[in-house]
């Protein structure tokens, strides 16, 4: 890029970033060295060196994305292939003038305004009373024969002092700003200083930006600003080929200064007006009107035109060039709709669909993705819904590559699916390379495009989320980005997420997911895990289901025909009946060999976990929960209906409920303990007039004195047991606070 940018057409400041990008790119002084001698006019040799080491970087680094925007402002072209921020802010094709067509607009001065009347208006359009305005008066005629400024001029006076002198002149502008040169003109700065300087450090607040450009005919100019709706609060021509544009951008800082001037050159320059990109600096001067320069003169257009602020002209000019589609009427498709998407997993999601998988820690989730994944490759059911094949991407941003690899391999085996159709399976390893998801979604669909993937599962999302989960509208925004994806690539995206903390059963299913609300609301499908809490007899029971299919399999496997014969329904059911059987059955070792394998399955039905599966569901009925136990690493449907039962555990489980309960004993019995603690401390204090100071009382119980005065206040906060039987007022003589027994309270305080 850099070898399409001209350093003899970059101003100091632009010269200066180009270095700080190419070192904030790793690039060495070398480089920006060579570029620089391409310009032999200011080149100085040694000086990039000397000025490279000074670069320390900070928390809004240059990049090269100012060294990608020299290069297009200078008219460089970016291969078709050049890969653009997913949130760029507005497409190469936004363009609001067609500058082939644009009739020119002839122009005016404001009003016929005498020269002194424009340059009040113009200051009083652009600044407070109070504020230091800047400007210069003399100039010189450098070799070129242009007339330049000549020194950093004024700028300790204010606004308001200058309309003041101004409305004194007697139309003799020079008598109140000083004598100028009418060959060479004078200029004005747009911005507010602080009386100290005229450099950007000098600004006070980054309020305009300077549109100039002397390379399309005056008219046109006039035209295409007028067309762009900018906000602009001044209009002056230069009395030379160009028209000056002071636009509204109030920005709360320089970075965003500059990031908003960056996106107005490019809406410029989409739309017909080569900017002079010299002119970005908040401190720049432009020229003033009501004042001769040559045989012309520099006068005002107009004042306040076009959108009323920088947000409203930014969001005008990209609702113009927004790709939304086309609104149709209903009764143009009533007799012709068009086809639903068909199901990816029936009776849950469609193709193209987005789906969310919540649940706690340790629920398996990963795992439940995994069996998703291996279910569509091939064609498999998956919790008891049949999935249509098809392939597969699996975004793996939180295991290692080869733990990955080796739980699918895991899943295939423990499942006993053939693993007839492995190239259905793709898998993107991204462990600590991961992006936010803004970042990550159009690298994503680079990649995925040609692929013909019916579903990408990403798994899980917390390490890609954009912002705070906690706020709706930035998760609403990073949502949009699986919208996205799944238009640009017509598969379905799945991912999963979190519960948020404690309890989740008094919950519904779409209100458990962690953080903002838009997780439950967002997703076409919601399926949502939560663990139910097995009792000892229903661990016992998956133990002696575990040990008895472990014995059928070993029986089967050593060749013991007619087992089935010998031993009932009933008998193949239990354990203690099946193991007898094969005592008198098998040899020693046979035995021994079948003990091990026996107590291995025990094992792993005791380390199963019970989980409820709820769903919500925009495109279906809502479906009955599902109950599963997931047994290391599958998840296996209770085909028993032993879970039906079991309720998982809410806020108000009994536990809980117990905890409550106690605490609320213990601070009820704190609050008489302390009141009695004040009925003591009150009778041994109380004076004739039957009243105790609020400070004697809470020195007396070992409490601050505001405590007491909270206690007793009528506040929401005061305690009112206490409120009962004393009242707290203030006493006029001495400003101190008293309590005092509430009579009428005595039989209630007795009883």
């Amino acid at each position: 890029m850099l070898e399409h940018v001209d350093p003899a057409a970059c101003s100091y400041e632009e010269w200066t970033e180009v270095g700080m990008a190419l070192k904030y790119e790793g690039y060495s002084p070398a480089e920006w060295d060579a570029w620089s001698k391409r310009d032999p006019g200011r080149y100085h040799a040694g000086e990039c060196e000397k000025k490279w080491w000074t670069f320390q970087g900070n928390s809004v680094p240059v990049t090269a994305g100012t060294i990608y925007q020299l290069a297009i402002n200078q008219g460089w072209k970016p291969d078709a292939g050049h890969e653009l921020d997913w949130d760029s802010e507005i497409s190469d094709d936004g363009v609001v003038v067609d500058k082939n067509w644009i009739e020119g607009r002839e122009l005016i001065p404001a009003e016929d305004l005498e020269p002194v009347a424009q340059l009040i208006r113009y200051i009083e359009a652009l600044f407070q009373p109070e504020e230091n305005v800047g400007y210069v008066m003399q100039s010189y005629r450098n070799e070129k024969g242009k007339y330049i400024p000549q020194n950093k001029g004024s700028w300790k006076r204010s606004a308001g002092e200058l309309i003041t002198e101004l409305k004194k002149c007697k139309g003799d502008l020079g008598a109140a700003l000083g004598d100028y040169d009418p060959e060479g003109g004078a200029w004005i700065r747009f911005n507010p200083l602080d009386g100290n300087g005229v450099r950007n450090d000098n600004v006070t607040d980054y309020r305009y930006a300077l549109v100039e450009s002397d390379s399309v005919d005056l008219e046109k100019q006039n035209a295409i600003l007028r067309e762009l709706e900018l906000p602009i609060a001044a209009l002056v021509y230069s009395g030379g080929k160009s028209i000056h544009a002071i636009v509204k951008i109030f920005a709360s800082d320089y970075q965003e200064y500059r990031k908003r001037v960056d996106y107005l050159y490019d809406v410029c320059r989409k739309n017909g007006l080569e900017i002079d990109t010299q002119n970005r600096n908040p401190s720049r001067l432009s020229r003033m009107p009501g004042i001769k320069r040559g045989n012309k003169e520099q006068y005002l257009l107009c004042t306040n035109i076009g959108k009323a602020s920088w947000d409203e002209w930014k969001e005008w000019i990209e609702g113009i060039n927004d790709d939304l589609p086309d609104m149709e009427g209903l009764s143009d498709v009533w007799d012709n709709m068009p086809e639903l998407a068909p199901c990816l997993i029936d009776g849950v999601l469609r193709q193209g669909h987005k789906m969310l998988i919540a649940g706690p820690s340790k629920a398996g989730k990963s795992f439940l993705l995994i069996e998703l994944a291996i279910a569509i490759a091939e064609g498999k059911k998956w919790l008891g819904w049949q999935c249509q094949q098809g392939k597969v991407l699996y975004v793996n941003l939180e295991l290692d590559r080869a733990s990955c690899l080796h739980r699918f391999r895991d899943v295939y085996k423990t499942s006993v699916i053939a693993h007839d159709h492995l190239k259905n399976i793709v898998i993107w390893n991204l462990r600590g390379r991961s992006e936010q998801m803004d970042k990550l979604a159009p690298k994503l669909i680079r990649r995925a495009q040609k692929q013909g993937f019916l579903a990408i599962i990403i798994d899980p999302i917390y390490k890609i989320i954009t912002g705070d989960e906690n706020s709706a509208d930035q998760m609403s925004k990073f949502c949009n980005q699986f919208d996205k994806v799944c238009t640009e690539l017509g598969c379905a995206v799945i991912y999963c997420h979190h519960h948020s903390k404690g309890a989740q059963g008094g919950k519904k299913s779409m209100d458990r997911a962690s953080g903002s609300g838009v997780f439950g609301r967002d997703p076409d499908a919601l399926l949502d895990l939560i663990e139910l809490e097995t009792t000892k007899e229903m661990i016992a029971q998956e133990e002696n289901k575990a040990a008895c299919k472990a014995t059928q399999i070993y029986l089967t496997a050593h060749g013991k025909n007619g087992w089935e014969d010998d031993l009932s329904q009933d008998d193949r059911l239990n354990s203690g009946t099946m193991l007898a059987y094969c005592q008198n059955t098998l040899d020693k070792w046979q035995m021994n060999a079948l003990n091990i394998q026996v107590e291995e399955a025990k094992q792993r039905a005791k380390a199963k976990t019970a989980w409820r599966i709820e769903g919500t569901l925009r495109e279906f009925p809502r479906f009955d929960p599902i109950n599963t136990w997931f047994a290391y690493p599958v998840h296996i449907m209770d085909e028993s209906g032993v879970l039906g039962d079991v309720q998982p555990e809410d806020e108000f489980s009994n536990s809980y409920r117990k905890m409550v309960d106690i605490r609320k004993k213990q601070a009820k019995q704190k609050n008489k303990d302390t009141l009695g603690e004040i009925e003591i401390a009150f009778d041994g204090l109380v004076n004739e007039a039957g009243v105790v100071s609020a400070a004697d009382i809470a020195e007396q119980i070992g409490v601050a004195p505001d405590t007491i005065k909270r206690w007793f206040g009528k506040g929401k906060r005061g305690r009112h047991e206490y409120q009962q039987f004393f009242e707290t007022f203030e006493n006029d003589e001495d400003g101190k606070i008293y309590l005092r027994r509430k009579q009428r309270d005595t039989d209630a305080r007795e009883t």
